[in-house]
């Protein structure tokens, strides 16, 4: 993961400290972060998720808000709507930049952030919120019995996670402006919902609220016994795995590929990853290939070999697939597993591929011989079986 800086001004004129983390070679989608109350870009869980969504191919901002950690500004001074804009002001920078989010992560207050902001971030396609309120005043709560002081006399000190914060009574006269409810019905992107059923910080009960309020698509993921800051590794990057997964659906990244390559040609290209990690492009398919850690690799995709042994698996079954639907025989599902041995001890030997063939359905002894025989017949093990022509040449500088 490479990560560099990325300040920008916010709507009110103050310069916002961010980091930008970008993944190996080229992203294939952006997502906006904003971190907890009274938190930072360098929060636990905003540095882990950001990690871990860079290893699967999101680049990350994630920035401090307006007077909190590097930015300009006074916390004291800060409201939520200042939060919303914010993220509004980040957005636009990272379109100017040609890095258009599509994806908005928040987490606790910074959850309800994105919820109110994402109406005004025409490019987002998706949201995921951990641990967020449903009701922006639920913060207050986290003041103690220091509320009364704040609100009879306007400002007040306020003990927050073990760190004192001026706050002021403009910060919660704010808080009674937003309506969540009534955003988040009207939200208009896929939204999903992280929280563990024992935060202790923000009661499981808010999620429910998101979730009931919110319409379709829309998805609920249970964090089990992580803690509110997602304290733990494992729960972060359980989080991200869950964020990118899900949000793969909504991104639309292979719309944004340049182009659609010839339906033979297979390009691939070094990403600077590691020492041998390579993207695969064909058609309008992306993916990664490599060496496995053993050997220098980040076993980050397949190996050249597996990939051979990919194209002889994927050939078999589709061709059985094809047979089948050919002869109006029953078969529900075809599973076909290859397995490549090179003979270190007699170079001279051919590489053996060995490939079993799992055919479901109602098919009698007759059927299931003819598709094991129909399986030799296979494109590529044609191809590997009688050898290939290959020719070299050297296309010149790029």
């Amino acid at each position: 993961m490479a990560t560099e800086p990325f300040d920008f001004r916010s709507a009110d004129g103050h310069q916002l400290s961010g980091r930008l983390d970008l993944p190996d070679g080229a992203p294939r989608a952006f997502a906006l972060f904003a971190h907890c109350f009274t938190c930072t870009k360098q929060s636990i869980a905003a540095v882990r998720i950001a990690r871990a969504l860079t290893q699967r191919g999101i680049g990350v901002l994630r920035f401090d808000f307006t007077g909190l950690g590097e930015s300009e500004g006074d916390f004291a001074d800060s409201t939520f709507s200042g939060n919303v804009r914010d993220l509004v002001a980040a957005s636009a920078e990272m379109a100017g930049k040609g890095m258009v989010p599509k994806l908005l992560i928040g987490h606790s207050l910074g959850g309800a952030a994105v919820l109110a902001a994402a109406g005004d971030i025409a490019s987002v396609t998706a949201v995921a919120v951990i641990g967020a309120p449903f009701d922006v005043k639920h913060v207050t709560l986290q003041f103690g019995d220091r509320l009364p002081d704040l609100m009879a006399k306007g400002e007040a000190e306020v003990d927050l996670g073990g760190r004192p914060f001026t706050m002021r009574r403009s910060f919660i006269d704010d808080l009674h402006r937003h309506d969540q409810a009534a955003r988040i019905a009207d939200l208009k992107r896929a939204l999903l919902v992280l929280h563990s059923p024992i935060d202790q910080t923000v009661g499981a009960e808010n999620a429910g609220a998101i979730f009931q309020a919110a319409k379709h698509p829309k998805s609920f993921v249970s964090l089990d016994d992580a803690d509110h800051l997602l304290t733990k590794p494992s729960d972060a990057a359980y989080a991200a795995d869950v964020i990118a997964a899900w949000a793969s659906r909504y991104l639309g990244a292979e719309v944004e590929w340049a182009e659609e390559l010839p339906e033979k040609r297979v390009v691939v290209e070094e990403t600077g990853g590691g020492k041998y990690q390579v993207e695969i492009k064909t058609g309008r398919a992306r993916f990664l290939a490599d060496e496995p850690v053993d050997v220098g690799g980040l076993g980050s995709g397949p190996t050249p070999h597996q990939l051979v042994a990919a194209g002889l698996g994927a050939c078999t079954t589709m061709t059985l697939r094809m047979y089948a639907e050919r002869k109006g025989w029953p078969v529900a599902h075809i599973r076909t597993v290859v397995e490549h041995v090179k003979e270190k001890s007699d170079l001279a030997q051919p590489d053996l591929f060995t490939r079993s063939i799992t055919l479901t359905g109602d098919l009698d002894a007759e059927m299931r011989a003819r598709m094991i025989e129909i399986a030799e017949k296979c494109p590529v093990h044609k191809t590997l079986a009688s050898g290939a022509r290959i020719a070299t040449q050297e296309a010149g500088g790029i």
